[in-house]
């Protein structure tokens, strides 16, 4: 399965403790190796429980001024974002360990969760999780709506990254200045606002039933961003360059499919179908699979263009249709690459069956590519489709969802170290996560400097980070519980909104997707 090198996150991390942590991980690898043929993993997995501790994280993350506060060590934060440009831009959630907004992931987030609760609802209802679910998203989505105060004018980010890192500190005791990045006609970025057109959209259709004013509001908000990003194109990373070291964008075609896919599921305007059609030879990609990430929309997009194809093709015109096939035979790539026994099977996979591709946050890929390939599963359900063909292979839903849960059990200890990445659930789990409100007591009295303590602490978190999904293991299979290990043991929030749609799949033992509409 290809894989285009995507920049990852920057992040403070000392050169020293790197080199002490690959040289314990390998150590540790070769222990792992010798024992994984004889490790069955951990208990079988309990998808509920789990669920209900990933939707967690979403409340640590928050930023503003808390209500019905659920996190003991949690207090209203970031009162004063926004103020400078007049706006309230109090809430929306931390990205990871650290005090940004940043909008780019941020609003990927949004734009993931939404489509869990759209296909799942259903399942995170039976488990009391679809109304923490569409809270959390409306705290997100209520920070959007205030970042767009105009048609061509949208925030992007709160907060300097290079202050920000400098300090060790909780939220709630935050002192340094907090700027605005705008993005405007004159210095565009098509990603971000591409993207934040998505996140409206999806969001738009989950409020559609129980707030109609308000996702018409959302509604308008993605329209005017999708013009905006596709008028005015030009990169996030270029005109803005120091943004390259956090959160680099590698191109912006791929948020244009993205949010003009989400759009058509949004107005029923077969507008934004043509506008996929006309654009994919440019951006799609077609035929090359790519590992679906918050800055690589393209696997989402044919999987949701899959979707359209599948289950609403009598409803298209022939045209239309024909145009979609190529988005759907290029996600049927996608999904052959990760079945173990498929000939096109990636070999970006531990010994131990996770799919495994960067150092750097190595279960955005997993997780997130066994979302795809649930849904997938499900919509051959929804649409009476038996197989998908692998190079001459047949496989059956069942076969992809096998796989989808493959990955989630792993995750949740079904693995060599027989530790769920999952903070909170089961009895072996990382116990210095690198992530500042956790690792920092709540009566302390340190500030920005001094806090560094609490990261060179040799004791666990005091506050437990419940739901944060860690960075994951190395290829090796090892895993050092460090707080200065940045690289495995940082959580975030986008990670958090596939696992969330993982897991709200699988709690029943077969899914037919709902309705949008």
């Amino acid at each position: 399965m290809g894989y285009e090198k995507r920049s990852r996150r920057g992040c403070l991390c000392w050169i020293f403790v790197f080199l002490v942590i690959a040289a314990i991980a390998v150590g540790l690898g070769f222990y792992i190796k010798s024992k994984i043929n004889h490790s069955n993993g951990g208990d079988e997995a309990n998808y509920s429980d789990a669920l209900k501790l990933a939707m967690q994280f979403f409340d640590i993350q928050k930023s503003g001024k808390l209500v019905d506060n659920k996190i003991s060590w949690r207090g209203d934060s970031a009162l004063k974002d926004g103020n400078e440009a007049k706006l309230d831009l109090s809430k929306g959630l931390y990205d990871a360990g650290d005090h940004i907004k940043f909008g780019f992931p941020m609003a990927f987030t949004a734009t993931v969760l939404s489509w869990a609760i759209l296909e799942y609802g259903d399942q995170m209802a039976t488990v009391k999780q679809l109304e923490p679910a569409q809270e959390n998203l409306r705290w997100i989505t209520d920070y959007l709506i205030n970042a767009h105060p105009k048609d061509n004018v949208l925030y992007i980010q709160v907060g300097d990254p290079d202050l920000d890192h400098k300090c060790w500190e909780r939220p709630e005791t935050m002192s340094e200045e907090r700027p605005l990045t705008q993005v405007n006609a004159s210095t565009p970025a098509t990603e971000v606002a591409a993207e934040t057109s998505a996140a409206m959209a999806a969001a738009s259709l989950v409020f559609k039933t129980s707030d109609s004013t308000y996702s018409s509001n959302l509604l308008k908000h993605a329209k005017q961003l999708f013009n905006f990003a596709d008028k005015h194109r030009g990169s996030y990373s270029e005109n803005i360059p120091e943004v390259a070291n956090f959160y680099n964008s590698t191109g912006y075609g791929d948020e244009l499919l993205w949010a003009a896919s989400w759009l058509y599921h949004a107005t029923k305007d077969n507008t934004y179908l043509e506008f996929v059609n006309d654009n994919g030879e440019e951006f799609a990609d077609f035929g090359n699979p790519s590992w679906f990430s918050w800055d690589n929309k393209l696997p989402g997009t044919q999987v949701l263009l899959s979707r359209v194809s599948m289950l609403e093709s009598k409803e298209l015109s022939s045209s239309a249709t024909s145009g979609l096939q190529s988005y759907r035979d290029t996600a049927e790539t996608v999904i052959c690459g990760l079945l173990p026994t498929s000939p096109t099977a990636t070999s970006s996979r531990t010994d131990g069956g996770l799919v495994w591709v960067s150092e750097w946050n190595a279960l955005q890929q997993p997780v997130a590519a066994a979302f795809l390939a649930l849904l997938y599963s499900d919509y051959m359900l929804s649409s009476e489709t038996a197989t998908i063909s692998c190079s001459g292979n047949s496989y059956k839903p069942s076969d992809i969802r096998k796989f989808a849960a493959s990955q989630a059990d792993y995750v949740l200890g079904k693995n060599p170290m027989k530790m769920s990445y999952l903070v909170g659930y089961g009895d072996n789990y990382p116990q210095y996560v690198h992530h500042r409100g956790a690792s920092i007591p709540a009566d302390a009295t340190t500030g920005c400097e001094d806090g560094f303590e609490w990261l060179n602490s040799d004791k666990p978190n005091p506050n437990v980070a419940v739901g944060a999904l860690v960075g994951g293991p190395f290829l090796n299979e090892s895993y050092i519980d460090s707080r200065n290990n940045s690289m495995q043991a940082e959580p975030s929030t986008y990670n958090s909104a596939f696992v969330v749609g993982l897991l709200s799949g699988l709690v029943t033992t077969s899914s037919i997707v709902q309705s949008f509409t």
